[in-house]
């Protein structure tokens, strides 16, 4: 939020008085031209997190492995008498 705060700026301030531009007007715009870019690469880091975070606290099923051996060892027998050996 402080990055969109401090790229928006106040577009209607001046300092000088004379028909010149304000000092910081051009860092003002330099700062709304890359705007875009902060969103996209705040968005792509909040994706990573969001997603990250799940499989990095995933648990290990231990009940779906032990449902999964004799599927497993079926297909090992199967493949062995087919010709290939693990």
């Amino acid at each position: 939020m402080v990055t969109v705060a401090l790229g928006i700026g106040t577009p209607g301030l001046h300092l000088g008085s004379s028909g010149h531009e304000s000092p910081g007007r051009e860092l003002r715009l330099s700062r709304q031209r890359s705007l875009p870019a902060y969103l996209l690469e705040s968005s792509g880091c909040y994706a990573l997190g969001a997603l990250g975070c799940p499989v990095v606290t995933f648990h290990n099923c231990e009940d779906a492995a032990l449902k999964l051996q004799n599927p497993i060892q079926d297909a090992l027998r199967d493949l062995a008498r087919r010709g290939l050996h693990f």
